[in-house]
């Protein structure tokens, strides 16, 4: 499928791939106005849904991830306008009901909204040129998509608030540092390294990234009871699978497993 504002291609030779996309407004930083966001959501619903994808990296360019969204848009909405077309939650959304592993490869600019939209990722890896930040407040606004939640569950409250009521770019030593980053990688790496970090991934029984992915991510949403509770009936749950007993025979028997992701 073609894409007005995004670059999508499939990479990698085995049973299970990487699907790639990447953000295609140059001119504009990648700034992220509703044809990007609406187009996104359907490239990730695409590659979700194929069982030859097994992991995803969301990319932009060497200059931008995404400088934010779009401020020519933004400035022509009222509150009723805004309120009465769900602004953000109408097609901003999609990222979190992505199941497989999104990783996203960051260079350059994330800003605003592009800072956003890395948050909602399930790993970041950063070139060394790559900065982050929540400059909303210098507009007169506040992060309007889970800027204001996400950041302090990744780099906690003190962090998060200089960042957010100062505006300022944190670069990305100091978002590694902080928790918002992974790794960091020379920028003509960047590429490489998340590219390599999908295909051990997609190597991986599909089954186990599913149940991990699960796992981590309710961590954020529930208490440590709960949390634990449900990781232990999701570790009960993969001694039915194949691809646990494979993986425990190749292990006692010193190979390497080959999946069959059921």
């Amino acid at each position: 499928m073609s894409y007005e504002t995004l670059l999508t291609e499939v990479i990698g030779a085995g049973e299970r791939r990487t699907g790639v996309i990447r953000l295609n407004r140059p001119k504009q930083l990648n700034a992220l106005n509703d044809t990007l966001m609406d187009e996104l959501g359907v490239a990730l619903k695409a590659f979700d849904a194929d069982d030859a994808i097994g992991c995803i990296v969301l990319t932009g360019g060497d200059k931008a991830f995404a400088a934010g969204a779009d401020i020519s848009v933004l400035a022509r909405f009222d509150f009723a306008r805004a309120y009465q077309m769900d602004l953000i939650t109408r097609n901003w959304e999609q990222l979190r009901y992505v199941r497989k592993p999104v990783i996203a490869a960051v260079a350059g600019f994330a800003l605003g909204g592009g800072c956003e939209l890395v948050m909602m990722c399930d790993i970041v890896i950063a070139a060394d040129n790559a900065r982050f930040g929540q400059p909303e407040i210098k507009l007169g606004l506040i992060p309007g998509a889970g800027g204001t939640q996400r950041l302090p569950r990744a780099v906690g409250k003190a962090k998060a608030m200089d960042l957010v009521l100062t505006g300022r770019m944190m670069d990305a030593a100091e978002a590694e540092r902080s928790g918002l980053v992974a790794r960091v990688v020379p920028a003509d790496k960047l590429m490489e390294e998340a590219l390599g970090a999908a295909a051990a991934i997609c190597d991986l029984s599909a089954v186990s990234v599913l149940a991990n992915k699960e796992c981590v991510n309710r961590a954020f949403e529930t208490g440590l009871s709960d949390g634990v509770h449900f990781e232990r009936r999701m570790f009960h749950a993969m001694f039915s699978t194949e691809d646990k007993n494979e993986g425990t025979s190749a292990f006692l028997e010193k190979r390497k497993p080959v999946f069959k992701h059921r």
